[in-house]
């Protein structure tokens, strides 16, 4: 039993199909405690049925039956399914049932009296194959709803190489006012306004074709009624595994509303205006127009507040009152970056506007992000008196970013975790390692952005075991020195798996899998590398991936005891391991045994 993979075989369903009742009774308890689930039936048409209306992963049925025997039942369900495998039983070596067996699709053909380990061994072959098309069926899921999610939420279309558009989704149809069939096959002229220069677009297909990178701007539009409209557009091209452009999609929100209030804003000439009535006429007309569809509010040169309209108030939870004379540190959120505030303050005050995204709080706590625009008022004197904010609520803008990360975090994690079920190890191994990798990376120093990262690629370094072969990676004892160089090329295999990849995330990861197994003083695998021209994500997943695999069971060692594992950093610092990081393990060491414990297997 040990050496069948039992977490897999926990998530296996079967149906069990036999007519002798002691048989079937004996056999289904044994079953039960090595799977899943197991239905049984006493005939072809009762299984056929409990086929139809479960999840069934393999089936194991006995041949002479009444009602229904073995073969039609079998020959009924290849008629609906050419996957799922079937195990024939048969007290009888009968050559005519073995060949119907084998044209109808039969996976294995055992004689009766069956020998229940040699049944389980051969449904443990096939759970392997079975969990590895779940866990690809839950990514596809996973990113069938990514993609439904940005269905929804914005306005999306795709292009050939050519620039004629090949697809577009509903909001692109009910904003632009054409139909899809006058959309597909047109270039994306169909919509342009002549308010946008030349220059954008030369800039634009400079940067997708050229580049081959990110274009973002925005864009005005012109709808089929006449109507223009604005659009935030990010477009991107999508490349093949060689690194070629096969389309180009493109993912829109509308913000029509800021723009047109913004220009609204650009219109207004208050310096201009002597008398004081039509000055305040004026902005009267002005403040009902922006009130409709934007958060407004306006503040004086202390930074006090001296206006706030009702959608201010709704959103932030404050009265009025509450409000008026206090400045905005009341709602600033913790996670504000000072910098930000301090470069919008030294804009505004140059006489300029300022534009950016801004992060709040209200009275009850919540959290809310706004796209923001804060412009100066100036009197007749052109001498600048107050500030107005126009801002516009994008927080599901935010949150729907923030699930979609959290899916690709998701994916990345269970691509790793495939590695490991291949070899037997546990999913908690790639968690441990990335927190590991994670604290290690803060302690060294690393920016920020380096730092989430190493922590969302480490799950990954040692996804190239997907190509070594089984009896080599969970060969019990260790390898011989033909099996040791084999085991050795996952670490290129990993790196050719992820190299051509343009995602920042899976560039990395590509780099950890190339890296992880050199050494500090040059005696590592797969380039001999040594000291610096390690990167320095490969030299910090190695202290992760040692510890925790020192310290774990695998089919080749028991776990070692602490004090042992400690011993070993000891001597390998400087060898295998850089001094900085043994020394910053050491001085941590209550933090790592810390992230050990919380995912333990």
């Amino acid at each position: 039993m040990d050496e069948i993979n039992k977490k897999c075989l926990k998530k296996i369903t079967i149906l069990y199909v036999e007519d002798d009742l002691l048989i079937q009774s004996q056999t289904k308890e044994i079953l039960e405690k090595v799977v899943k689930k197991v239905f049984t039936a006493t005939n072809g048409k009762e299984a056929l049925s409990l086929f139809e209306n479960n999840n069934i992963d393999i089936i194991i049925t006995d041949i002479t039956m009444p009602v229904m025997d073995g073969i039609i039942l079998s020959k009924k369900i290849r008629e609906e399914n050419q996957e799922v495998p079937i195990i024939i039983t048969s007290a009888h070596n009968n050559s005519d049932t073995f060949i119907k067996a084998i044209e109808i699709g039969i996976s294995r053909f055992i004689l009766k009296p069956l020998n229940i380990m040699d049944l389980i061994k051969i449904i443990d072959e096939f759970s392997e194959n079975i969990c590895n098309k779940k866990e690809k069926d839950n990514i596809s899921n996973l990113l069938e709803q990514y993609k439904s999610i940005v269905d929804v939420n914005s306005i999306v279309s795709k292009t050939n190489k050519n620039g004629f558009i090949t697809y577009v989704n509903q909001p692109f149809i009910d904003i632009s006012g054409y139909s899809k069939e006058e959309l597909i096959g047109s270039s994306h002229n169909i919509i342009r306004h002549p308010d946008n220069s030349k220059e954008i677009f030369v800039k634009m297909w400079d940067t997708i074709l050229t580049k081959k990178e990110v274009w973002q701007g925005v864009l005005k539009n012109l709808a089929k009624n006449g109507k223009s409209y604005y659009v935030r557009s990010t477009i991107k091209p999508i490349l093949d595994v060689d690194g070629n452009i096969i389309e180009f999609i493109a993912i829109r929100q509308d913000i029509t509303p800021q723009e047109k209030t913004r220009k609204f804003l650009q219109k207004q000439n208050f310096e201009k205006i002597s008398n004081l009535n039509d000055a305040l006429k004026n902005q009267e007309q002005y403040e009902n127009v922006i009130n409709q569809i934007n958060i407004v509010s306006r503040f004086n040169l202390q930074g006090k507040i001296t206006y706030v309209n009702k959608r201010f108030c709704k959103l932030i939870e404050y009265k009025k009152e509450e409000l008026i004379g206090q400045t905005f540190k009341m709602i600033r959120h913790e996670d504000t970056n000072i910098e930000i505030s301090r470069q919008m303050w030294k804009t505004i005050k140059s006489g300029k506007s300022w534009s950016g995204k801004l992060i709040n709080k209200s009275k009850t706590g919540k959290t809310f992000h706004l796209d923001a625009v804060i412009s100066p008022i100036f009197n007749q004197n052109n001498e600048i008196y107050e500030f107005i904010s126009v801002c516009h609520n994008i927080t599901p803008i935010i949150e729907l970013h923030k699930e979609l990360e959290d899916t690709q975090r998701e994916i990345i994690y269970r691509m790793g975790e495939i590695g490991e079920t291949r070899s037997k190890e546990t999913g908690n191994h790639v968690k441990r390692v990335a927190e590991y990798s994670k604290l290690l990376a803060k302690l060294y120093g690393l920016e920020n952005s380096d730092i989430e990262i190493l922590f969302m690629a480490s799950p990954m370094h040692d996804i190239g075991k997907v190509g070594i072969p089984d009896e080599v990676l969970n060969k019990p004892g260790k390898l011989n020195e033909q099996e040791w160089e084999v085991m050795k090329e996952h670490s290129a295999l990993g790196y050719n798996i992820l190299k051509n990849s343009k995602r920042e995330i899976l560039k990395a990861a590509a780099i950890i899998s190339y890296h992880h197994h050199e050494k500090w003083d040059g005696s590592g695998y797969p380039q001999r590398l040594k000291e610096e021209e390690i990167h320095i994500f490969g030299r910090i997943t190695a202290v992760a991936d040692v510890f925790d695999a020192l310290g774990s069971d695998r089919c080749y060692k028991q776990a070692w005891e602490l004090d042992r594992i400690l011993e070993l950093f000891k001597e390998q610092r400087a060898k295998h391991f850089e001094p900085k990081l043994v020394d910053l393990f050491f001085e941590n060491l209550n933090d790592f045994l810390e992230i050990r414990d919380k995912y333990v297997d």
